[in-house]
């Protein structure tokens, strides 16, 4: 296994960083279909296609999920992304075509970099073409490129982050994550409880934002950048209805591992896709999509490099 979300047979990723300019997108990609989930918890979310994975709608199978930056510009990668699946002859199938269903989050990454620089459909084409199962690169990486975190006082106090991805197995069950981290809060360590990389004073230690939040009033200013976008995949055989709540159950590894979460200054989104290989209570999957979420916010912290003037928590070591 790679540790990785395409350890979920059936689960390809490919990713596209724009270096330069400090953003890129990452595509997970299920060629034959996966039953999907979606729950959207932050209230600032940059979506497309949520509607479809609703347990009330007709389409049963998502084949693939799009994170990407750019802020709602970003969301043309999507585009691209449906282009080669059709070609490739992948998608919910209409007759005369087939019509690849394609949803997406994003972040935003416009403060850091080149803002004219946005994740497009030509480069969600190169992501989709480039996907595979092999092991993911972590860190400033797809929609991590430009992500960061720990942005209570705006920019001059954040912190570098990026994407990260972990799975699990537990017996014929895998449970994957992958997750592009640029969140107004800190990173927590669960195992520890303490912060990874998180808002920095001037002295270049670590401000504590929720500290900060108890002890000093606040107003958004220059802290609305923010936005936490992941994936939970699995082999366990899944109704849309139970992929939908095992999105939601993987909000907790946000929770644990990112604090404060889900503000109105994030647009915090989780996708879930089912592969539906292995019998598997939900609940279980939901239980442990929470733990391997959380462990690849942090992966996602720790593997970053600093970039864009920002500071990374290697940096700190």
């Amino acid at each position: 296994m790679f540790n990785a979300i395409t350890d979920v047979p059936g689960i390809l990723v490919g990713q596209v960083s724009d270096l330069t300019a400090l953003t890129g997108c990452t595509a997970v990609i299920c060629p034959q279909g996966a039953v999907a989930g979606v729950d959207v918890r932050g209230s600032a979310p940059g979506t497309r296609e949520t509607d479809a994975l609703s347990p009330l709608n007709l389409v049963d199978k998502a084949h693939a999920v799009v994170l990407a930056g750019g802020s709602a510009f970003g969301l043309d990668a999507a585009s691209g992304v449906m282009k080669y699946l059709e070609e490739q002859g992948i998608g919910f199938d209409v007759g005369v075509t087939k019509v690849p269903i394609v949803t997406a989050a994003v972040l935003f990454d416009l403060g850091i970099g080149d803002y004219r620089v946005r994740p497009d459909a030509a480069m969600g084409y190169r992501a989709a073409a480039e996907a595979k199962a092999a092991p993911v690169k972590e860190g400033n990486v797809g929609a991590g490129t430009g992500a960061s975190v720990g942005k209570i006082l705006g920019h001059e106090g954040a912190i570098k982050s990026g994407l990260g991805t972990a799975s699990i197995r537990v017996g014929d069950l895998i449970v994957g994550a992958l997750v592009a981290v640029n969140a107004l809060g800190d990173v927590v360590d669960p195992a520890t409880g303490k912060i990874v990389a998180g808002a920095l004073t001037k002295e270049k230690t670590f401000l504590d934002t929720e500290k900060y939040l108890r002890e000093q009033s606040f107003s958004p200013g220059a802290a609305m950048s923010n936005t936490t976008i992941g994936v939970v995949a699995t082999n366990a055989k899944l109704s849309k209805p139970q992929a939908t709540k095992v999105a939601q159950l993987a909000h907790d590894g946000y929770a644990r591992a990112i604090r404060p979460v889900h503000t109105m200054l994030d647009g915090d989104a989780i996708f879930c896709l089912a592969t539906e290989q292995v019998a598997a209570d939900p609940n279980q999957v939901g239980s442990l999509a929470a733990q391997v979420m959380a462990q690849a916010i942090v992966r996602a912290a720790r593997l970053t490099e600093g970039a864009g003037g920002l500071l990374a928590a290697r940096d700190l070591l």
